[in-house]
């Protein structure tokens, strides 16, 4: 078992105050797409009807009516990275990232070798396109290939074919150093020997980092609606067994429960989510989570992004919904996320983090390592293995409890 920890610093506890402010990120969401994937449920919108376009200008001038209007939030703090989700981001023109990101220079300076991430699709891969992007800034790709495989590709409703996916990685390969491959595994009538097939292929393209994720059925979903048949659990969790020992092969170090990374590439945007960071979301449904000194707030846009930018349009603040987290909020949520890292976390970013000391999880933290889910001592909390194979297992222990007066 691990030990108490030793006598902490007196705190309040009802209103923890941090003492530094953590780094910053910004996430910028362009929410079309070319078509909405049947197991997707996050905020994307196909672009209906033949020969239609995203409002482009329009939108990249509500983006930035969207950043000024947050400022006050981290105004004088440094970007230590951005990411541009959705939706796929790659739809919009170079020229249109170009303008984002330099508002966003004089807005926010980002940090010497920021991080800035695009997410891209293999159905809008044009050689001359990601050139441009690599010239407006971006420096790191993140591409939605999911599958290698034909058959899977169209049972996932995806818009490109294998040929196309292969095509995509080529023309990133010739304009990036450091580009993600976005897989799925566990998808509709697949086998351990397709899925080995898909990680194999992922890993003999050189790329930095690979992400690989058990499909789910997410509700508010076609998949959902309609299930395909998927592999039964068993067959699941001997694909992700697969994946880890062939990337690990394949000298990418396993770091996060789906993230696999050669040596020092991790995804720095994505790490300051894990470790509790703050971030800035700017776009139609955007998340953040910022803190101050005597507290930390979560944000949303407005979701649809016609009142989104109707919103834009009349000057009006753009951050639908605000609230504070509690001090019980705080440990959960700095729990859910920094326990999905194989590696864990020092003890003292717990405190750091969360203006909290890390006693106000012991016994959970005890009760964790009790059942084998993680092991911690003075310096370093950590996942087991058999943690982090039952994840959900593991954060429920430290769900704050519903006072059901």
């Amino acid at each position: 078992m691990g030990k108490p920890f030793p006598g902490t610093i007196s705190l309040d506890l009802q209103s923890p105050k941090l003492k530094s402010l953590p780094p910053l990120s910004l996430y910028i969401h362009i929410p079309w797409c070319l078509k909405k994937c049947p197991y997707c449920d996050f905020n994307s919108h196909e672009i209906r009807g033949e020969g239609s376009q995203a409002p482009e200008d329009e939108y990249v001038a509500a983006l930035i009516r969207d950043l000024e209007f947050a400022l006050a939030d981290v105004w004088g703090r440094r970007l230590s990275s951005v990411f541009f989700g959705g939706g796929t981001p790659s739809l919009f023109s170079a020229k249109a990232i170009d303008t984002i990101l330099t508002a966003v220079r004089t807005l926010l300076p980002l940090e010497h070798f920021a991080e800035v991430t695009m997410e891209a699709n293999p159905g809008t891969f044009e050689a001359q396109k990601f050139a441009d992007f690599r010239a407006a800034g971006i420096n790191r790709l993140s591409i939605g290939i999911q599958s290698f495989n034909p058959q899977h590709l169209r049972a996932l409703g995806r818009v490109h074919d294998d040929q196309e996916a292969h095509r995509a990685v080529e023309i990133a390969l010739k304009n990036f150093d450091n580009i993600n491959l976005d897989l799925m595994y566990a998808l509709p009538g697949q086998t351990l020997t397709a899925a080995q097939a898909d990680i194999e292929t992922a890993c003999s393209l050189g790329v930095t980092h690979i992400s690989a994720y058990h499909l789910t059925l997410e509700p508010n979903t076609l998949f959902h609606r309609f299930p395909p048949n998927l592999p039964d659990d068993e067959q699941a969790a001997a694909m992700q067994d697969m994946i880890e020992q062939t990337t690990a092969r394949h000298q990418y170090r396993h770091y996060e429960t789906s993230a696999f990374a050669q040596a020092g590439k991790e995804s720095r945007h994505n790490l300051n989510y894990w470790l509790f960071g703050d971030y800035l979301g700017i776009g139609a449904g955007a998340h953040s989570k910022i803190s101050f000194a005597d507290k930390i707030v979560r944000q949303m846009r407005y979701k649809q992004p016609k009142e989104y930018l109707a919103k834009a349009n009349a000057h009006e603040s753009l951050a639908q919904t605000q609230h504070e987290l509690t001090p019980s909020d705080r440990g959960f949520e700095f729990m859910m996320n920094a326990l999905r890292l194989n590696g864990g976390f020092d003890t003292t970013l717990f405190q750091e983090r969360t203006g909290l000391p890390i006693t106000v999880v012991q016994q959970q933290l005890d009760e964790a390592e009790h059942r084998g889910l993680l092991v911690h001592d003075y310096h370093r909390i950590k996942p087991t293995v058999l943690g982090r194979r039952f994840l959900n297992d593991l954060l429920q222990i430290f769900l704050p409890e519903i006072d059901s007066r």
